[in-house]
Formats: structure tokens, C-alpha cells, sequence
């Protein structure tokens, strides 16, 4: 059998090795057609502003398609890959954890509202303001002294507009707004899923109880509240697959299972595939 291929995470170091990633910032434009035929991930934050474009941006096994005018945010441990066609021209900002941590409240709503809506169709007005901020930013790291201070500001400023033109597509997920506690329950899930299994264990820190928890998940997302649980286990389980060698033993015990036969008949009842054949296609 031939070797599994190891999809490393990617950083940001790798993609300039020449150019001064000291803040850890960097700028590039992608013009024409692209591939990605494998997915990876990358250890830093990714905004992508579409000047125009077609194709597809697939984000942890979600094809999203590419068109003119739309940002796509990217976090670190996503799977991500592209089919991008001839008539794209793109600008990418990639951002360290650590300088994204400094504008992070800039975005203004949840990680995981980005994370759940990741490609975000702008206003003519919005896409001119945002692509002004890329290209200025574009033009000071072309510069002998670069200063930093600007640089990092434009990319605050860039995440405020995101805010703001994000804010209808939050707003408009009424299930949150109606119910908050359910988007604690999904943070909460984020959390600590690998360890905790069971609803009885969310519902006590919701000062809740799992049957009302479970009423709640089924009446807003017509699924249970356990199936959400599972449901980012399978997500985690694809991404390790996916991105590294590791023994199949080693993901189950990893994700919380003792049982390594169990764990591929969890994979196989929500996939219809085993981990093992999920890995090799």
C-alpha cells in the first residue's frame, strides 16, 4: 500500500522565507487560475478579498462558490482548498495567532459566527473601502522601511469593516437571537467535545436540563442536541485524517474514544465510509 501523503500544517514563515515575516503579516495577490488539489490547513488567520472570480473555495468540506466582491476568512485548523479559474484576481492578507489576537475584537461578533459564515458578499460600497485597505496595504510592505504601526492599523480597520458588513448576516440568524443559549451551547461544544460526550454535561453548565436542551435543539435545528455534539467530532476526526499519519488508534483515543472499534463505527454511521477508506480517498 503506498504511503499515506502527510498534509502538514502550513506557516506562514513557508509561503516567504525571503521576506520580512518578523511582524508576521504578509500580503499576496493571486491572479488567474489556481488549484489545490489537496486539502491543507495553515497555523495563521487568511483574509481573502475576490476582485472577481469563479470556482469553488472549499472550507472544512463545505464548497462555497468563488464570485466577485466577497471576502473569505480562513482560521487556523481548517481545511481548506480551491478550485479557482482563469478569470480570478484575489488579495490575500495572512496573519499570524499572534497579531490576529491584537485585532480579534476588531471582528467584533464570535470567532465561531465567522467560522460558521466564513464567505461574506459585500456592498459595492464596503468591497471599494476594503479593497483601498489592501492595496495601501500592499504598498507599504513594498516599501525599504516598512512601518509596522500602519500596516497593522489598515488591517484593524479591515476587520471593523468586516464587522459591519457581517452584522445583517448575524442579525439575520434569528435562532441565535431568539435563543442565545444555544449559541453557548455550540461554544461550549467547541470546548469540549473531545472529553465530554454527553448533553447532561452542557445542560449542567446552562444551568438547564438535557431534556430541555434537547427540545430546544430539536425545535431550532431539527436534530438533537446530541447529534451536535457528534457532528464537530466527525469534523475533527476528517481534519486529522486528512492532515496527518496518525494511526487511526491514536485519532480515536485523541477525539475521546477508548475503543477503536467503536470509533470507526461512529466514523462509518455518520459518513458511510470508514475512517481508514475516508483517508485514502
Amino acid at each position: 500500500m503506498d504511503a499515506i501523503t502527510n498534509f502538514p500544517t502550513l506557516d506562514i514563515s513557508e509561503f516567504w522565507p525571503s521576506q520580512d515575516a518578523g511582524n508576521n503579516l504578509l500580503y499576496h495577490e493571486i491572479i488567474g487560475e489556481r488549484h489545490i488539489e489537496k486539502p491543507h490547513k495553515h497555523d495563521f488567520f487568511l483574509f481573502m478579498l475576490f476582485e472577481e472570480g469563479s470556482g469553488t473555495h472549499s472550507i472544512d468540506f463545505i464548497d462555497h462558490q468563488v464570485a466577485g466582491r466577497q471576502l473569505h476568512l480562513l482560521f487556523p485548523e481548517q481545511i481548506h482548498k480551491w478550485e479557482l479559474q482563469k478569470n480570478t484576481h484575489a488579495h490575500q492578507l495572512m496573519i499570524s495567532r499572534s497579531i490576529f489576537q491584537t485585532l480579534a475584537n476588531s471582528l467584533r461578533f464570535s470567532l465561531i459566527l465567522y467560522q460558521n459564515y466564513p464567505v461574506i458578499n459585500l456592498s459595492v460600497a464596503a468591497y471599494q473601502d476594503i479593497l483601498y485597505e489592501f492595496k495601501q496595504i500592499k504598498n507599504e510592505l513594498a516599501k525599504p522601511d516598512i512601518l509596522w504601526e500602519i500596516v497593522q492599523s489598515r488591517t484593524r480597520l479591515i476587520a471593523l469593516m468586516i464587522s459591519r458588513e457581517s452584522e445583517t448576516i448575524f442579525n439575520n440568524q434569528t435562532v441565535y437571537q431568539t435563543k442565545p443559549l444555544l449559541f453557548k451551547y455550540r461554544s461550549l461544544i467547541d470546548a469540549h467535545y473531545k472529553a465530554e460526550k454527553l448533553v447532561a454535561f452542557y445542560a449542567d453548565q446552562l444551568n438547564i436540563s438535557a431534556n430541555y436542551l434537547n427540545i430546544l435543539c430539536k425545535r431550532y435545528f431539527n436534530v438533537s442536541a446530541t447529534a451536535l455534539i457528534h457532528e464537530r467530532l466527525i469534523l475533527e476526526a476528517k481534519r486529522i485524517l486528512l492532515t496527518t499519519e496518525k494511526p487511526i488508534k491514536v485519532i480515536a483515543f485523541d477525539l475521546g474514544f477508548y475503543d477503536v472499534a467503536y470509533f470507526s463505527r461512529f466514523f462509518k454511521k455518520h459518513t458511510q465510509i470508514t475512517p481508514h477508506a475516508f483517508r485514502e480517498q
